[in-house]
């Protein structure tokens, strides 16, 4: 029966009307998952040598070992943000004389071999090898690597657990972050303990057969709560929710624009895809964490400049870039109505900088590492609000694809065209050229100051890039209605 189920899903894949039109974002797609694991295996490969140059006083597994557990949450938040559970088309099936219990299964299983699981196996797998070359034991080592391999399907069912649960994500987010501040200021440090733990398992390897008891839990609890949601009245059924309302009086201030301003607050909160876009834009305040820490990178400030625009871009370049099929569901409506264009386009851009503003503010703990980084961040801020603002809004004139609200935000590829791909080279390029070049020959000051009198300049050029921006939308607009009135 499983064997049939993957022949279904193999037609249904390649005769789906989308495959022909996807085909170069799948080709795209594809080429970056086989970039990932070239490279997860090429740091597998050479992790162990490469641990032992930088810190020849310790050892490899044990300084591995020890951050495991912030590998656990880290791969929490990622997974909730970027995981969905795979699905099939089961209203077909539910009238056949099949059983229930095979159809959850199936969804459980082809989860457990899902590209999440399998991307850092192509890291713990070569690291185990290297171990048992290195001398280690043998039977130590594949243990380790068999706890490994649990440890990521128990976080794989974790995951559909506590999906869409907004206060089990930020509970995660929270207890990430403390533990990192707790270690930081030496109160307690919680690499030791979970190091500890793995190092036991590597000492005695039947203790990797705990593992097995932790994935048996959560699979059951999945499997329970999926299987009570196969039936047939509950495939077919409307559900009827009640709407809940949250007070946006706060936006009447902002005069004509405020109604749209509402609209892409509600938009952005109950609409998964959006949400995602919004949660991600804070867990990129911790961009700067990989590149300000690590010594190398201080030889390279033009990198620097790349993840300071990321600090506090991290909801413009996502949620701008799609701009305005957010709204491709219901545009034609919008579009019917009476308003002019250029409130429309001032909401997108209002909702762009305040976002920034707020990333802005809440990236001072950036202070920790020197003026000249925090400056640095704030130039970033500067050429988000005044440059990248105003060239996503006048890039989105060019977007045809529609977008489906309802669906992942990570891994989909719905509403993605070539011109998401053109717009970042303006956008990240442009300042990092700029710093670059005015870093080099003139002073490090100088550099950031550019960068930041562009977004000033385009701040106060905004009026006119308004005026060109909405005639552009006005000549599209029946381009745009057509396009987003075909079927995603």
């Amino acid at each position: 029966m499983i064997s049939h189920f993957l022949k279904l899903e193999w037609k249904q894949f390649f005769r789906s009307s989308h495959w022909q039109k996807g085909i170069a974002l799948k080709i795209i797609m594809g080429f970056f998952m086989v970039y990932f694991m070239v490279v997860f295996l090429a740091i597998g490969v050479g992790g162990y040598y490469i641990l032992k140059k930088l810190y020849p006083a310790l050892n490899p597994l044990q300084l591995i070992n020890s951050y495991l557990l912030y590998v656990v949450l880290g791969e929490l938040v990622a997974r909730y943000l970027m995981q969905t559970l795979p699905v099939m088309n089961i209203k077909p099936l539910l009238m056949l004389p099949i059983e229930r219990s095979t159809l959850v299964h199936y969804v459980l299983g082809k989860s457990a071999i899902s590209f999440f699981n399998i991307i850092s196996l192509f890291f713990y797998i070569p690291f185990a090898v290297v171990l048992i070359i290195e001398g280690y034991d043998t039977v130590g080592a594949l243990g380790w690597l068999l706890a490994i391999v649990l440890m990521t399907q128990s976080v794989n069912f974790l995951n559909f657990l506590i999906n869409k649960n907004t206060t089990a994500l930020g509970s995660i987010v929270f207890l990430l972050l403390a533990t990192i501040g707790l270690q930081k200021f030496g109160v307690f440090d919680i690499s030791v303990f979970g190091g500890q733990i793995f190092d036991a398992v590597y000492a005695n390897p039947v203790y990797a057969l705990i593992g097995f008891l932790i994935v048996g839990v959560l699979y059951n609890l999945n499997y329970k709560q999926l299987k009570s949601l196969v039936y047939l009245d509950e495939a077919v059924s409307q559900k009827v929710e009640e709407a809940t309302s949250v007070d946006l009086s706060f936006a009447n201030r902002l005069g004509d624009v405020a109604p749209f301003i509402k609209n892409d607050i509600r938009l952005i909160w109950r609409n998964k895809r959006t949400k995602t876009v919004f949660l991600m834009s804070f867990l990129f305040l911790l961009y700067g964490l990989i590149f300000f820490t690590q010594e190398a990178y201080k030889e390279m400030p033009a990198l620097l400049m790349f993840a300071s625009l990321f600090i506090t871009g991290g909801f413009t370049l996502n949620y701008g870039q799609f701009i305005p099929a957010w709204d491709s569901a219901h545009y034609k409506m919008l579009m019917s109505q009476s308003f002019k264009y250029r409130k429309f386009l001032e909401s997108k851009w209002i909702l762009m900088v305040v976002m920034t503003s707020i990333l802005y503010l809440l990236s001072f703990p950036y202070l920790y590492f020197g003026s000249k980084i925090f400056l640095m961040i704030t130039a970033g801020a500067i050429f988000n609000i005044g440059f990248n603002s105003l060239f996503l809004l006048y890039a989105g004139s060019f977007n045809r694809k529609k977008i489906d609200l309802g669906k992942s935000g990570f891994g989909n590829t719905q509403g993605t065209s070539a011109t998401q791909f053109l717009i970042i080279i303006p956008l990240m390029l442009l300042p990092m050229l700029l710093f670059w070049v005015f870093n080099t020959f003139v002073g490090y000051n100088m550099g950031f100051i550019v960068v930041a009198s562009v977004g000033i300049i385009s701040f106060l050029l905004r009026k006119s890039a308004m005026n060109f921006i909405e005639k552009k939308y006005i000549k599209d607009k029946y381009a745009m209605i057509n396009a987003f009135g075909k079927e995603a």
